[in-house]
């Protein structure tokens, strides 16, 4: 019998410290700040890459203007080591991601790359005055400019084509 009360004491024991350590951890939770909305995201001034990168490419390069407030800069750079390629990237007021995308690299690769591998949909728009091609796709829609010679400019991310039609009314290359 006295093997019995060995066994009872030690599951006892064994219980009485999961709920200590139970107790402690969920003391410990309450404790430590958790917050589930998104991080926000911290706006970048972009005017010294434009102008630098306007000085140095080989094509004209575009950059929004008069757009409102609520579009947030989240990225930019310019790599003239190659293709002369140029990226603005926006947090649009819906909380989506565009981009403005340049290069001179070769057409079809660079559509591919700044698309995400959207396809040309045969669907053309008039935005400012110049043609558009629209291109959908899995992760990014994308506008792309036609008749520009020496290199491609493109307005993709996830965002509705009506905003991507907003950023490419915007673009100026001044």
């Amino acid at each position: 019998m006295a093997g019995t009360n060995g066994k009872q004491k030690t599951a006892r024991d064994m219980i009485l410290s999961m709920g200590v350590i139970v107790l402690v951890a969920g003391v410990i939770y309450l404790f430590i700040p958790h917050d589930d909305s998104p991080p926000d995201l911290k706006r970048v001034d972009y005017r010294v890459e434009l102008l630098t990168a306007r000085r140095a490419a080989s094509y004209p390069i575009a950059a929004p203007q008069g757009l409102p407030g609520a579009w947030k800069a989240t990225s930019v750079r310019f790599q003239g080591d190659e293709f002369d390629a140029w990226h603005l990237g926006f947090h649009d007021p819906e909380g989506e991601y565009v981009a403005v995308e340049q290069s001179t690299q070769r057409r079809p690769v660079f559509l591919d790359e700044a698309t995400q591998g959207a396809r040309e949909t045969g669907k053309t728009e008039k935005i400012d005055g110049r043609t558009w091609t629209r291109y959908e796709g899995g992760r990014y829609d994308a506008l792309v400019l036609e008749g520009t010679k020496g290199s491609t400019t493109v307005v993709t991310g996830t965002a509705s084509f009506a905003q991507l039609t907003k950023m490419a009314d915007a673009l100026k290359t001044e």
